[in-house]
């Protein structure tokens, strides 16, 4: 496999850009349309974030009688791991308090920076590539076109039934890991993102009733499943067919630039179960858009922020190059 070497110490990478790094993503899972699993791709740590998740399983019952709590730390990258459980948390919190003011007071500067984050991205990713075929470029294609259908898709009604939130589970946790794909844009286009965010999660909060649990619990089953399953997927891709593995990923990324695209106008929003739209807590706002259509920014509702945008554009760009920095001087000092 030409990727990173499982579990290399911990200067190939630095610590300090592994807690950057799990900051960027969970700054990301705050951004409706982008996933953690975006920025894992692009700063370089995916297929080892990959390995470290397949690593968790019953195979671990194993290691931990050969070789003890050090064996089981060693197995799933657990230094990798904390360092990145960590930025995510310090990126989350950032994230809330700062991300999610500029996305209600000035979208256009956050959908602009990871426009031009993606963008970058795709380059770099492509020339990670060391030789195109047409097997390549047909995956390249079909990932592009995938994603792409996802961010026009018209969302379903949804289903109450126990089996189809293990699905959503399911299908939640992966679009969450994979980059260009978000989790709760699934959940939006499956129809269940008020009942699972809302009526399920914010009520367990309020009201610790069993039919809310239950649900939840199945949720999380879900989510359990369709992570040891796409990680181990995955990995098993990536061992065997890398090239083609990271062009398909990198064709998800291209699809899904038409959600982040900076200028866009809300044509239809969350709505309930009645049919009716779904309002924030002054009851006079809608609570979530879920469906957009792109506009030239003279034609935005709203200040469009044409320098602002296109310099957070640019700045997305440089941030590419920052972590391929990082990436080469992590390579350096780890010899």
């Amino acid at each position: 496999m030409s990727g990173a070497m499982r579990n290399p110490p911990a200067t190939d990478i630095g610590r300090a850009g592994m807690v950057l790094r799990g900051a960027a993503m969970g700054v990301a899972e705050i951004i409706p349309g982008v996933s953690g699993g975006t920025i894992a791709f692009v700063s370089g740590i995916y297929e080892r974030l990959i390995e470290a998740i397949r690593a968790v399983g019953p195979g671990l019952i194993g290691v931990a009688r050969r070789e003890g709590v050090a064996g089981v730390w060693r197995a799933i990258d657990g230094n990798f791991l904390t360092l990145l459980l960590a930025g995510m948390v310090v990126g989350l919190l950032t994230g809330l308090f700062t991300v999610s003011w500029l996305l209600e007071h000035h979208p256009p500067l956050v959908w602009g920076f990871f426009f031009g984050l993606i963008l970058a991205s795709i380059l770099h990713m492509a020339r990670r590539i060391e030789r195109w075929d047409a097997t390549g470029l047909g995956l390249l294609v079909l990932g592009a076109a995938f994603a792409y259908a996802l961010t026009v898709l018209t969302p379903a009604q949804g289903s109450e039934a126990l089996w189809f939130v293990f699905c959503c589970g399911v299908i939640a946790i992966s679009a969450l890991i994979l980059p260009g794909i978000s989790g709760s844009f699934m959940l939006l286009l499956l129809g269940m993102y008020q009942f699972i965010i809302h009526d399920t999660l914010k009520g367990v909060l309020v009201d610790y009733s069993p039919e809310r649990l239950l649900v939840l619990g199945v949720f999380a089953l879900g989510c359990v499943v369709g992570l040891m399953t796409l990680s181990r997927l995955l990995s098993w891709t990536f061992h065997r067919f890398h090239a083609q593995t990271l062009a398909l990923l990198t064709g998800f990324l291209i699809g899904s630039l038409n959600k982040i695209y900076p200028w866009r106008n809300p044509v239809d929003w969350l709505r309930g179960a009645d049919g009716q739209v779904v309002l924030s807590a002054d009851g006079l706002t809608p609570h979530k858009v879920i469906a957009e259509s792109n506009v030239l920014p003279g034609a935005y509702h709203g200040d469009p922020l044409l320098i602002g945008t296109l310099v957070a554009c640019l700045l997305g760009i440089l941030s590419v190059l920052a972590f391929e920095r990082l990436a080469e001087r992590g390579s350096a000092g780890g010899g």
